[in-house]
């Protein structure tokens, strides 16, 4: 199973406290040596699965605007975009929970032209003015199609948020671009006229699940609510 780089710290001290814990219960025994050793192992193999990084492969489908973040649809929303898109969007917003993978990829290919960290607030994520009011991690992606901009929110258990590319770089459709320790949420912001392909309730795979498609010249947008 591939692992994100941020997992060996983790995993490596609860590697070595599982195997010091087993040496205290082979050496002492005891019920205190013993609960603390399975339960050091536990932890261990929940590490190990949550910084788990699947391979998935993209849709080669043009057009396609796959998922950041992998979870539950928990929220589909037009509203104002004024940092990046500078208009009214639609926001498509995913529930990480510590079970979820936590990897998140580009949704699309195109150049990173905007990128900003905000300080805030550690509130359940999947409450609407953890949008607004948490820590955060803004990625403006464009395309010849128009921007698309990625929201990394953290929640009540997360306390860190990696971003990968830098301004200027080139994203690929499905290319990772960072991760959230522990329980998050990833909203999507795409245009008005790009068709939705998804709805609330929905599970994602990040990578993989279609969310929206840019219409094809003389269609009519279309939408799930």
């Amino acid at each position: 199973m591939k692992l994100v780089p941020e997992a060996y710290p983790f995993v490596g001290t609860g590697l070595v406290v599982t195997a010091a814990a087993w040496v205290a219960v082979a050496q002492a025994g005891g019920a205190l040596w013993t609960s603390a050793a399975i339960a050091a192992s536990v932890l261990t193999v929940f590490m190990l699965w949550f910084f788990r990084d699947p391979v998935r492969t993209a849709p080669q489908e043009a057009g396609l605007v796959v998922a950041p973040g992998e979870g539950r649809v928990v929220d589909i929303k037009e509203v104002h975009e004024p940092s990046f898109l500078r208009a009214t969007a639609r926001r498509i917003s995913i529930f990480l929970s510590v079970f979820d993978v936590h990897v998140q990829r580009a949704p699309v290919s195109g150049t990173v032209e905007h990128r900003v960290h905000k300080p805030g607030k550690f509130a359940v994520a999947w409450l609407e003015k953890a949008s607004e009011d948490n820590e955060q991690a803004s990625l403006g992606i464009t395309t010849p199609h128009g921007r698309v901009l990625v929201r990394q929110i953290a929640g009540l258990v997360a306390r860190r948020i990696v971003t990968d590319p830098a301004q200027g770089d080139r994203v690929e459709r499905g290319q990772r671009i960072g991760i959230i320790r522990f329980g998050s949420r990833v909203d999507l912001f795409v245009p008005l006229d790009w068709e939705l392909t998804c709805g609330v309730g929905d599970r994602a795979r990040v990578g993989a699940t279609p969310l929206a498609r840019v219409p094809v010249r003389g269609e009519r947008p279309k939408g799930r609510a």
